[in-house]
C-alpha cells in the first residue's frame, strides 16, 4: 500500500484525481447495481421479464454507446466528457432512488449507461495521453484503484441496505456528484487535437485497421474471465464450503493481491520483453486459473467441519489468486497497446471500439458459462471452469499468433505507432 501512494505521488495531479476517480466510480457503481434486481423484484414487485428488461436497457445504453463515448473524448476533449459522464450518471442513480414507475426507473438506467459509455473510453484515453511512456505503471494504478473500489462497493451497499435501497441509491449518486465537482475543478483541460475527417470517416478508419479488429477479437477471452470473478468463482467459493460469505473472502483475497503486487508485477515485466509476450502468458495464467477449483467442483453441502472447509475453499480460493495475477500481468499492457494501433487524435475511438467489442464478448461468455452451470449441475460440475480454460487458452493463442507474425506495435519512445490496416 505505501508503495502505491508512493508511485501515485509520481504522477501529475490530472492523473491522480483520475485514479481516485477510478475508486469512487467502482465504489458508486458496485453498492448500486449488483442490488438493483432485488430491489426492483422484492421491493417494487416487478416481474422478472420488467426487471431483465431494465437492466438490459442500461447494459445496451452502456455497451453500444463506447464508440460514441470515444469519439467525443477525441472531438471535444476528454475532460468534459468525463464530467459530462460522471453528472449524468449522478441524475440516474438519483431516479433509481426517488422513482417507482416504469418510465422513471428506464431513464435512469438509459442515463447510467450512457455515462459509462462517456466516461469510460474518456477517462482512458486521458490517462494514456497525460501518462505518457509510462503509460503500464499509470493503468496498473488504474486496475489497483479500480479493483479496491470493487470490493468496497459492495461491502458499503450491504450495510446501506440494512436502511434500504434509496440509502444506497442516493449515496451512490452523492459519490458521482463530488466526483463531477472534483473533475471540473480540477481536472486541467487539453485542446483536443482536430482529426481532419468526418466522424464516421475516424469510425471507418478503426474498424478497417484489421490488426485492432484480429487483436480485440483475440482478447475476447480475457473480460468474460474477468467476470468470473463476480459469476463463476464467488459461486464455487459457496458450493465447495456451504458458506454464504466464502465469496466475500475470495474478494478479500484478490484485493489483498493486487494491492500487494500489481506494480511490482508491472515494472518487474516492463523491460523485459514485449508487451504481447507478457499480454499472451497472462491470459494463459487466467485460462489455466480454472484448474484448481475442478478439484471441488462436484462438492456440495455442508463440509462437516471447519478444517474441511478450509480445505474445500483452498483449491478455488487459488485459482482466484492464479486469475487475479493474470490480470495484473496482461491488463496493463493491453490498455498501453490500443492507443499505438493509430493515431493520436483517435485515441479515444479506438478505446471504445475496442470496449464495444469487449462488452459484447463478456455478455455471450457469460451467458455460456451460466449455460454450463446450469447443464452441469452435480454431475458435470467441471463443465463451467472447462469453458473458461478454453476461453483463456484460446484468447492466449490469437494474441500469440499475432505476436509471431509481429503484427501487433512495438513499445515506442515518444508518439504512438501506427498500424497500417
Amino acid at each position: 500500500m505505501k508503495r502505491t501512494w508512493h508511485e501515485m505521488r509520481g504522477f501529475p495531479p490530472a492523473i491522480r484525481l483520475l485514479l481516485i476517480n477510478q475508486l469512487g466510480v467502482n465504489t458508486g457503481f458496485y453498492l448500486l447495481i449488483p442490488y438493483l434486481a432485488v430491489h426492483l423484484g422484492e421491493d417494487l414487485g416487478m416481474s422478472a421479464a420488467v426487471v431483465g428488461i431494465v437492466l438490459g436497457v442500461r447494459n445496451l445504453s452502456q455497451q453500444g454507446l463506447f464508440l460514441i463515448g470515444g469519439s467525443a473524448a477525441d472531438r471535444l476533449g476528454a475532460r468534459g466528457v468525463i464530467i459530462a459522464g460522471c453528472g449524468l450518471r449522478t441524475v440516474g442513480f438519483a431516479l433509481f432512488a426517488l422513482g417507482d414507475g416504469l418510465a422513471v426507473l428506464l431513464a435512469a438506467s438509459i442515463l447510467s449507461g450512457l455515462a459509462g459509455a462517456l466516461f469510460n473510453p474518456a477517462v482512458r484515453a486521458y490517462l494514456a495521453q497525460e501518462a505518457g511512456d509510462r503509460k503500464a505503471e499509470a493503468f496498473a494504478l488504474f486496475n489497483v484503484f479500480a479493483t479496491t473500489g470493487a470490493l468496497i462497493g459492495p461491502l458499503l451497499g450491504s450495510a446501506l441496505l440494512l436502511v434500504d435501497f434509496r440509502a444506497s441509491a442516493l449515496t451512490a449518486a452523492g459519490i458521482f456528484a463530488v466526483l463531477t465537482a472534483a473533475q471540473a475543478a480540477v481536472l486541467p483541460a487539453r485542446t483536443a487535437t482536430p482529426t481532419k475527417s468526418s466522424v464516421l470517416g475516424d469510425w471507418r478508419e478503426v474498424v478497417s485497421n484489421r490488426v485492432f479488429l484480429a487483436f480485440s477479437l483475440a482478447m475476447v477471452g480475457m473480460y468474460t474471465m474477468e467476470n468470473q470473478l463476480y459469476l463463476l468463482l464467488p459461486d464455487g467459493a459457496r458450493r465447495a464450503t456451504g458458506w454464504d460469505g466464502a465469496a466475500g473472502i475470495v474478494f478479500l483475497v484478490g484485493t489483498a493481491a493486487n494491492l500487494t503486487l500489481q506494480l511490482r508485477v508491472t515494472r518487474a515485466l516492463k523491460d523485459r520483453g514485449s508487451r504481447s509476450r507478457w499480454i499472451t502468458a497472462g491470459l494463459a495464467l487466467m485460462g489455466l486459473a480454472f484448474v484448481p477449483p475442478m478439484a471441488v467442483a462436484g462438492l456440495t453441502g455442508p463440509p462437516g467441519s471447519l478444517g474441511a472447509a478450509a480445505l474445500r475453499a483452498l483449491p478455488v480460493l487459488a485459482g482466484a489468486l492464479l486469475l487475479y495475477l493474470g490480470v495484473m500481468i496482461a491488463q496493463p499492457f493491453v490498455m498501453e497497446l490500443i492507443p499505438d494501433f493509430g493515431r493520436a487524435e483517435l485515441t479515444g475511438t479506438y478505446f471504445g471500439l475496442f470496449y464495444v467489442v469487449s462488452g459484447i464478448a463478456a455478455a455471450v461468455g457469460n451467458t455460456v458459462v451460466g449455460w454450463a452451470m446450469d447443464a452441469g449441475g452435480q454431475d458435470a460440475g467441471w463443465l463451467p471452469w472447462a469453458c473458461c480454460l478454453v476461453f483463456g487458452l484460446l484468447s492466449a493463442a490469437g494474441v500469440g499468433w499475432l505476436h509471431k507474425l509481429r503484427a501487433l506495435p512495438e513499445r515506442a519512445p515518444a508518439g504512438p505507432v501506427a498500424v497500417a490496416a
